[in-house]
């Protein structure tokens, strides 16, 4: 075996392996059912959001895991705009539909100036966001 043949065949003999331990060990994990709108919503939110948020860390905007049934502006941890603590709704599907839509529109004021034009979009994200409330 020449040192290319040889550096080669171990190249292949690593591939083999670490795709057979992979293998293993996705079958000890447990079978999760996930929806293709939770998929698209997931991949959107993260196309789309993830700039600013995060689910479970206070970024230049507020953690938005449990954001469905939440108060707006009621993140103990994060600095929101004196609209939106003043807001008094409490987040739905409907109000994350305006506020995707238009922030100021649903909240004038406020100090987030991102739009999803798309509809299909903001359900995805609708979508995702209520299916990560318990």
């Amino acid at each position: 075996m020449t040192p290319h043949s040889k550096r080669n065949h171990n190249r292949k003999t690593g591939l083999l392996w670490k795709s057979a331990v992979l293998a293993a060990a996705l079958c000890y994990l447990p079978a999760v059912s996930v929806s293709a709108d939770e998929v698209d919503g997931k991949a959107v939110f993260e196309k789309r959001c993830t700039g600013c948020h995060a689910l479970d860390a206070d970024h230049e905007g507020p953690r938005l895991r449990g954001v469905f049934g939440r108060r707006a502006g009621s993140v103990q941890t994060f600095q929101y705009s004196k609209a939106l603590q003043n807001a008094g709704f409490t987040w739905d599907a409907a109000a994350l539909e305006k506020w995707l839509t238009d922030t100021n529109g649903l909240v004038p004021g406020n100090d987030m100036s991102f739009r999803v034009p798309k509809p299909e979009e903001r359900a995805a994200i609708i979508g995702y966001l209520k299916s990560l409330t318990p």
